[in-house]
């Protein structure tokens, strides 16, 4: 009898340690701090994946992403444009107040300007809270030393400086080389940390490489915290496949190419998920503007939206955004509230703990209550800025256009007074503007926002676009 008490007492202390284990573990779990993922297109279509709505491209991985997260459908770009974009994304602010935007649009292999030192990204916030950070893709914010990731608060970093159709060597018209590729046209480096390594870069191979790299940084930094800046360099022309995926798709060489995404995508899920972070990581997967359309088919899709890429009509800057955490994001959801790509940054500090910088003007809102289904988005406008002028403001469910101008186009900018409005809850597409007489009230709110608004960036610095 003393025999099985001793038994009993070693088998309940034995359970005891075991549950303390596991609940010092999911203590430990519940304490720390969440890992942050932002998958980024370059010139991907509002309507060229299928959970947003198109016929033949197959989309599994991020269609499955949606079926698990959030969806949501009024994201906006902070820019038309790679350059200014991807600036906005990374620093929380309209690229005109750091100087991210300028008459030659975006940054070039002869530029030599790109983002300063004095700029504050999002690497650089949650590396003051212990984050592991890497970017792997397109940079495109200044392919000079002191520009590079490396530079930005970023530990580690591979990818190419800027678009992959620039340093072209083919001798044939721009165009024509785009449209026809072959990899040897593009001189365009690889970069791993501030070393080139090859170039031309082996466009055929540089999705799969990507996201070799980007699964080895999560696996390596599987007990956190870390952030992974996953900028892609397609569907951007010119356009690669590899073996794999090459005239696969019923969408032509862009499907080819998007579905290789999709593929990436999915080997980033089936990473976190493998190593037990998938309700720890936040995974945002969007675009930073629309689809480039002069390049026809073998350019995206806006879907139901008015123009792309270059324009300031909703084609050009609302973008297909899905966010994933199980447990965190409601499976399932779909928000057609406003939000941009700027508040990742007011979202991420948030939830990291980090304090959004307090010495200059911020365009960034936390997303963390809306993206758990819990509370409206906080932002209530959004400026629409082509190079260094304001051509339109979101307000609610209204847009309000001052100039319009077709991207590709030779026609000269129109300037709208009063300004073309629309009701973008009925007419998304931008196709029926609405009676100024019928709606002085929000004619009135549109003006008063675009001078509060461009006082607040009087005093905006030189263009690093234009630099010579």
């Amino acid at each position: 009898m003393r025999r099985l008490n001793v038994f009993y007492v070693m088998t309940l202390l034995i359970v005891a340690a075991f549950a303390s284990g596991e609940l010092e573990a999911a203590a430990v779990k519940a304490n720390r701090l969440p890992n942050f993922v932002v998958i980024f297109c370059d010139d991907l279509g509002y309507g060229d994946l299928g959970c947003y709505g198109h016929p033949t491209l197959k989309t599994p991985n991020l269609d499955q992403m949606a079926a698990e997260g959030m969806k949501l459908t009024s994201c906006y770009a902070a820019a038309s444009v790679c350059t200014p974009s991807r600036a906005g994304l990374m620093l929380g602010r309209l690229p005109i107040r750091s100087g991210m935007c300028g008459k030659r649009r975006v940054l070039f292999p002869d530029s030599v300007g790109g983002l300063q030192e004095s700029e504050i990204t999002i690497a650089e916030k949650l590396k003051e809270r212990g984050y592991a950070t890497a970017c792997v893709g397109k940079w495109h914010l200044g392919h000079h030393q002191q520009y590079l990731p490396p530079n930005h608060g970023f530990d580690f970093y591979f990818g190419i400086p800027y678009s992959n159709d620039m340093d072209n060597v083919s001798g044939l018209p721009w165009q024509e080389g785009v449209k026809n590729p072959n990899v040897a046209y593009f001189n365009v480096p690889l970069i791993r940390n501030l070393e080139e390594i090859e170039r031309p870069a082996n466009q055929l191979t540089i999705t799969q490489r990507y996201t070799q790299e980007a699964t080895k940084f999560i696996k390596e930094n599987k007990d956190g915290p870390f952030f992974l800046y996953f900028p892609h360099t397609f569907p951007h022309v010119p356009l690669f496949a590899s073996e794999k995926f090459d005239g696969k798709s019923l969408r032509g060489l862009y499907g080819d190419v998007v579905e290789e995404l999709d593929w990436s995508v999915g080997q980033v899920l089936k990473t976190l998920k493998e190593n037990g972070l998938a309700e720890n990581t936040l995974v945002v997967f969007s675009s930073d503007n629309g689809p480039w359309m002069p390049f026809d088919e073998q350019g995206g899709s806006a879907g139901l939206l008015r123009e792309g890429k270059g324009s300031t009509w909703e084609g050009g800057m609302r973008e297909p955004t899905v966010a994933w955490r199980p447990g965190f994001v409601p499976a399932g959801a779909v928000n057609a509230e406003m939000c941009s790509l700027m508040d990742l940054y007011g979202t991420f500090c948030s939830m990291a703990g980090a304090e959004a910088p307090q010495d200059r003007m911020m365009d960034t809102n936390d997303l963390t209550a809306t993206l758990a289904g819990n509370g409206p988005s906080p932002r209530k406008e959004m400026f629409y800025w082509r190079d260094t002028r304001l051509m339109a403001v979101r307000f609610g469910k209204y847009k309000a256009h001052f100039v319009t101008q077709d991207a590709y186009t030779k026609e000269p900018p129109v300037e709208h007074d009063p300004p073309l409005l629309f009701d973008l809850e009925v007419d998304p597409g931008e196709k029926y503007p609405l009676k100024p007489e019928e709606h002085q009230p929000q004619v009135k709110k549109a003006q008063e926002l675009r001078a509060t608004h461009l006082a607040s960036v009087a005093d905006a610095p030189p263009s690093q676009l234009d630099r010579k």
